[in-house]
């Protein structure tokens, strides 16, 4: 990734300048121009990243005096618009589900306000279906290409949550279907103890999740895009709504401050 933005987008426009004639205004007028050219305030963000080391660097070999970058502000990224669904668009978005092997993880998602990593590695060790209780240990979360398992968010991310009737039920018809799964496939099934997986047992990758299964319900239900971590905020939206304590949604949500 940054190699192809420093090909695409610092070399084309810079490259050509010797580092000692590489002043402020250069770089203040690459970024709008690339602010121009179409590229988000997020992704010129890091390619003033890119640039900034490699001007320190410089330094360091004394091939220039100064960073130059260091005093340029580059573009703040927009805060993406926070969407929550109605409760009537939360229905046909179940309904939906229902039919979907990951029904049990599109309900708790909406029931518990659960982040799509803490879903994805979920294990039937920290369910506890008898007392209707999920106990959040983990995150699942994808880098270089490779699906990985390690600690919450935030301490408050820990932490355990009750259930609802219609959430406890959507996880036994799931533990009944794949254990039919388990004993149809034998050793096929690669078995991880996780709770959503894929067909043989696998971990969910996340980005399959949203494209792939998540997309698709939303187009059968007749809603507009939105992203996976949205039914977060809608769990956080209805609950508010109905007169739900803000305290105990920021607990529930495992939110670090209830300002959040």
């Amino acid at each position: 990734r940054d190699t192809n933005l420093v090909n695409n987008h610092i070399k084309p426009v810079l490259g050509g300048l010797k580092l000692k004639k590489l002043n402020s205004a250069h770089v203040q007028g690459f970024y709008r121009d690339r602010l121009d050219a179409g590229l988000s305030a997020s992704t010129v963000r890091k390619v003033h990243d890119i640039l900034r080391r490699g001007l320190a660097q410089a330094v360091d070999w004394h091939l220039t005096p100064r960073n130059v970058a260091d005093v340029v502000k580059p573009p703040k990224p927009l805060a993406k618009e926070m969407v929550a669904l109605s409760a009537d668009q939360t229905r046909r978005l179940l309904d939906a589900a229902a039919e979907d092997r990951l029904e049990a993880l599109y309900k708790l998602a909406v029931h518990t306000g659960m982040r799509q990593g803490e879903l994805l590695a979920l294990r039937w060790q920290d369910v506890d279906m008898e007392n209707a209780v999920v106990s959040v240990r983990r995150t699942l979360t994808r880098s270089g290409g490779k699906v990985t398992f390690g600690e919450p968010k935030t301490r408050k991310s820990r932490r355990s949550i009750r259930l609802t009737q219609q959430a406890t039920e959507a996880l036994r018809a799931h533990l009944e279907r794949q254990l039919r799964d388990m004993e149809i496939l034998g050793d096929r099934y690669q078995d991880q103890g996780l709770v959503f997986t894929t067909d043989t047992g696998a971990p969910i990758n996340p980005s399959n999740l949203r494209q792939r299964s998540f997309a698709s319900l939303l187009k059968q239900a007749g809603l507009p895009h939105m992203r996976f971590h949205d039914l977060r905020h809608t769990c956080a939206t209805l609950l508010l709504s109905r007169g739900f304590h803000p305290k105990f949604v920021q607990e529930l949500l495992g939110h670090a401050t209830i300002a959040i």
